[in-house]
């Protein structure tokens, strides 16, 4: 594939010509209750137009609608709020809403009347996932160590979201520290927030570490969320949920003010119920929010013509590890791409064995790095052995389970100049590309697929998770953006195809991935089912 620069394809993929026409409780009571007083404030349904779903409306039909006066940010803003109260104690996706929502949502209310709309974000409501810093609402990545005075700056992805005029709704419960503390943890559970539950079957799990993102769009709680991945934690979650994440190209979307693991892997991402919103979102976490809005075509329309597919290479890497309900649902997915027009041949990419031999003692060394950096612009513990000692004298903090062993691994590992350290990492690097350059390669690929999840385990503190999913490290480990789209259901439980592609090919694999979403249409509500019948289990 030929590489164009990312401000070119983040131009094809803005929809420009669509816009053209176009824990359970909240941590604060207070909060709670102003969300409440917001929602009381109309009676249900009646501040949303005729017709509009929160479930399937996209960005752009949301614009059109501002545009025309129809809709208001304040009126979308109070939608959500009213959804987080009445669905989130079933989930426990949401730690906070933000006290000043609705004044962010009036302040673009009043943009859209002056004809000043800062761009296709504008009055948008967007979750965070809790380990972005927000100078106005704490930021704890689910630990009780830094559950007291909020960071005091934004992190530069918030300046950029409030630049465009997003409403920044709230923050989202996630995996504690990211799934980066104990050998055998429970996704989506944190010391802060409790457990997140999958809306699908609510006693089966949500993956991480971006749980509380996924979770929450699946409900629509949010018409966007950020997540974050050093590998998997956006992909997995999306998959699980039924969702679209996006892990953009290393280095695409600033770092700076997020709780990190590994400065060599770790990204934050947009996350949201379709592609084209997940787009939209993309260009303004990456800087890119100028396109001109004239410039290229729809990116949903483009992806809904008939030979939208016609021609696409797609490598299949089917990973029949994850069960045979998993493989038959690949088997399909399959067939419905090559009777649109694409070319799919199985592959494998090589070098899988030794990636995963090298890249969790990698991250012990880097996570000690730069753990250590951040907590030193935090109140609480200033470093890593703070921060194990802090859990020892804290119960709360082995409420689901005790284990701090990554942490305590990481407090001992090399340092980040040791030679065998930094052998390790070049290696990962270059065969963690390699596995996926020379698959291209070798087939002439537009992109490569394999599905991103299983089917979502039951959630159990005393076993942990049940999730060796291998298809996110190549892209992880290398930089390379992937992206996850439905792909239907095994029963009630859904599953996403997660595809990968080179470097800086985001905007590619976007449109690709518009494609697919249409093709598959595999997008279904929860139903919020307690559990499933034995039978099923």
């Amino acid at each position: 594939m030929k590489r164009r620069s990312i401000a070119v394809l983040t131009a094809a993929v803005v929809v420009p010509a669509l816009l053209a026409t176009a824990p359970g409780p909240r941590a604060a009571a207070h909060e709670a209750s102003a969300a409440g007083a917001a929602g009381a404030s109309a009676p249900a349904g009646s501040s949303l137009p005729r017709g509009v779903d929160l479930d399937t409306v996209t960005i752009p039909e949301l614009q059109t609608l501002m545009k025309r006066g129809t809709l208001t940010s304040t009126a979308l803003t109070r939608a959500y709020l009213r959804r987080i109260d009445a669905i989130d104690p079933k989930l426990h996706a949401v730690l906070r809403t933000s006290p000043t929502a609705l004044r962010q949502a009036a302040a673009s209310d009043a943009r859209h009347r002056r004809g000043t709309v800062l761009g296709p974000l504008d009055g948008i409501p967007v979750l965070l996932k809790d380990n972005v810093d927000t100078h106005d609402m704490p930021t704890t990545a689910g630990s009780l160590a830094l559950a007291g005075d909020p960071p005091h700056r934004d992190a530069e992805l918030v300046r950029r979201l409030r630049a465009a005029g997003a409403v920044i709704l709230g923050k989202t419960n996630l995996s504690e520290w990211a799934n980066f503390r104990a050998a055998k943890p429970t996704s989506g559970w944190s010391a802060v927030g409790g457990q997140t539950n999958n809306p699908y079957v609510l006693d089966r799990n949500p993956c991480g570490s971006s749980s509380g993102s996924a979770a929450a769009l699946a409900a629509s709680l949010a018409q966007v969320a950020i997540g974050t991945e050093t590998d998997g934690s956006i992909v997995c979650p999306a998959g699980m949920n039924g969702v679209v994440g996006h892990k953009p190209s290393l280095g695409l979307v600033s770092r700076s003010g997020v709780v990190p693991i590994s400065a060599e892997q770790d990204t934050a991402g947009p996350m949201a119920r379709t592609v084209i919103d997940t787009a939209i979102t993309f260009a303004v976490l990456s800087g890119h929010e100028g396109v001109d809005t004239g410039s290229a075509s729809g990116l949903a329309e483009a992806a809904a013509r008939p030979g939208a597919l016609r021609g696409k290479r797609i490598g299949l890497w089917r990973l029949p590890s994850l069960g045979a309900e998993v493989d038959a649902l690949m088997t399909r997915t399959e067939a419905r791409l090559r009777a649109a027009g694409a070319q799919v041949v199985e592959v494998t990419p090589p070098y899988q064995d030794r990636l995963a031999e090298l890249e969790f003692p990698a991250l012990l060394t880097e996570f000690h790095r730069d753990i250590d950096a951040y907590l030193a612009t935090r109140e609480g513990p200033r470093d890593l052995a703070g921060l194990i000692g802090f859990n020892r004298a804290h119960p709360g903090e082995r409420t689901c389970f005790a284990g701090q062993e990554l942490f305590e691994q990481a407090l001992a590992a090399p340092p980040p100049t040791d030679p065998d350290y930094l052998a390790m990492r070049a290696e990962l690097t270059d065969l963690s590309r390699r596995s996926i350059d020379e698959t291209m390669a070798a087939h002439d690929l537009d992109a490569i697929a394999s599905p991103a999840n299983p089917p979502a385990w039951t959630t159990d503190c005393a076993r942990g998770d049940n999730d060796v999913i291998p298809s996110s490290t190549p892209a992880a480990v290398a930089g390379y953006p992937s992206l996850s789209v439905p792909a239907g259901f095994v029963g009630e439980l859904p599953v996403g195809l997660l595809l990968m592609a080179g470097d800086r090919q985001d905007g590619a694999l976007l449109a690709l991935g518009a494609a697919v979403e249409h093709r598959l249409d595999a997008w279904r509500a929860p139903g919020y089912l307690p559990t499933l019948p034995s039978a099923d289990r």
